[in-house]
């Protein structure tokens, strides 16, 4: 099978495990009860981001060839995410927080690895072809989007994007996952070498990147925007599918039925925005495709305050395409300017830092605080109207936070970029 098509096909399962909960578990959670944790369940995401990548790559790197751990990883998740699915099934509206959160941090712990390490053996291969990923990986992972984009159609017209059956659909993706990465191109493992020092062998020399300054920079800035990165996936659907519920100018409308068939949108959008980073990468460079997305940020949060399942759905729809700048510009021009920034020697454990520093302290930290705002701005009212001006306000508190971390990248991150023809 050509490397192509079978890094697509990677990309495809990889994002399929994540799309069949990522934008509807929040939907769920506020149903059964468990709407106040919603912020702890994806924050959960960013918890075991701050270590388990970074860990799994230095495996990677030095112990078990990441295509491997990659399929290790998946099984181990999808068999957490069954249990997750089987207790929110036996419980019902009887579920409690303690019951379900454990099983679901431990199918979140074995997949957010994936990220990184889905990288990293995409990258070998197209080394081993010859390839250039700055030109070629855009058009592979666009398949990733795709698989995001079906997993989530399927959830929602199966009927269980309000239901705990989505982490069922997440754990099958994850078993053909498991089985199609043990047949991808062998990845090199470095092994424990004489005359390594310990700091070597654990991986802790990995960190000596943050002397670069410009790494570090970009790496700070990394927690900073990845504070944004799950503040939608964790409330768009609930925020869609209920605030506007009870009142008679939107009941019943066909968005708040379907919310995931909307908020699908934004990874189509993704879809044609993946194509667009190697020209705006040799064009602009890294600093302006980042400036570029975080003002696409400032957008996205801003028209969820102003839009409507009615009048107002075109904003809705807007804020849904603004998304693959947003998210794309950052997440996959930041995974190519880490490869190629950083050594062969440590490409996985470099790859593992950066999620890290995005889904582990960003996506924690913006997900507790987003909890925070939600928890004081909306659910501290029963009554419709209020609640609906506590979500308007909400948003706008997200939008003024991603302002302020745009005009600072743009002051404080220096890069000086020689513009590719």
């Amino acid at each position: 099978m050509n490397i192509r098509l079978r890094l697509s096909v990677l990309n495809f399962l990889l994002f399929a495990v994540w799309g069949a909960y990522l934008t509807s578990m929040g939907s769920y959670l506020h149903r059964a009860g468990l709407g106040e944790y919603i912020g702890w369940f994806y924050s959960a995401q960013g918890f075991v981001s701050l270590f388990m990548p970074a860990l799994m790559g230095v495996i990677a790197d030095r112990h078990i060839a990441a295509q491997r751990l990659l399929s290790i990883c998946q099984f181990l998740s999808a068999i957490f995410m069954c249990v997750t699915g089987w207790i929110g099934m036996t419980q019902g509206q009887d579920i409690r927080f303690e019951q379900i959160f454990p099983f679901y941090v431990l199918g979140t712990a074995f997949f957010m690895p994936s990220l990184a390490l889905g990288c990293s053996v995409s990258y070998n291969a197209l080394g081993i072809a010859r390839l250039d990923p700055v030109k070629v990986f855009p058009s592979i992972r666009i398949f990733g989007t795709l698989g995001f984009i079906c997993s989530m159609w399927m959830v929602d017209l199966l009927g269980c994007q309000h239901d705990p059956r989505q982490f069922f659909v997440s754990a099958a993706w994850g078993g053909a996952l498991t089985v199609f990465a043990l047949t991808l191109p062998p990845c090199p493992v470095s092994g424990n070498k004489s005359g390594k020092t310990l700091a070597s062998v654990l991986g802790i020399d990995s960190f000596s990147l943050f002397r670069d300054k410009q790494l570090r920079t970009f790496f700070i800035f990394s927690i900073l925007i990845g504070i944004n990165l799950q503040i939608t996936n964790g409330y768009a659907n609930t925020f869609i599918s209920t605030a506007f519920n009870g009142i008679e100018a939107y009941a019943d409308s066909f968005v708040s039925d379907h919310t995931n068939i909307l908020i699908s949108l934004s990874q189509i959008s993704e879809m044609f925005c993946i194509l667009l980073i190697p020209f705006f990468l040799r064009r602009y460079g890294i600093k302006w495709v980042i400036i570029t997305a975080l003002i696409a940020w400032v957008l996205r949060f801003s028209l969820f305050a102003l839009g409507n399942p009615g009048s107002g759905l075109w904003m809705f729809v807007l804020s849904m395409i603004v998304y693959g700048v947003a998210f794309d510009f950052f997440n996959i021009s930041g995974t190519l300017f880490i490869e190629k920034n950083t050594d062969e020697c440590v490409r996985s454990s470099a790859q593992g830092i950066f999620v890290m520093m995005t889904n582990g302290f960003g996506a924690t930290i913006g997900m507790l605080g987003a909890q925070w705002v939600v928890n004081r701005l909306v659910y501290s009212s029963d009554e419709v109207f209020a609640r609906l001006v506590g979500w308007t306000s909400a948003w706008y508190v997200f939008a003024a936070y991603a302002l302020t971390v745009t005009i600072l990248f743009a002051l404080l991150f220096n890069y000086n970029h020689q513009k590719e023809s």
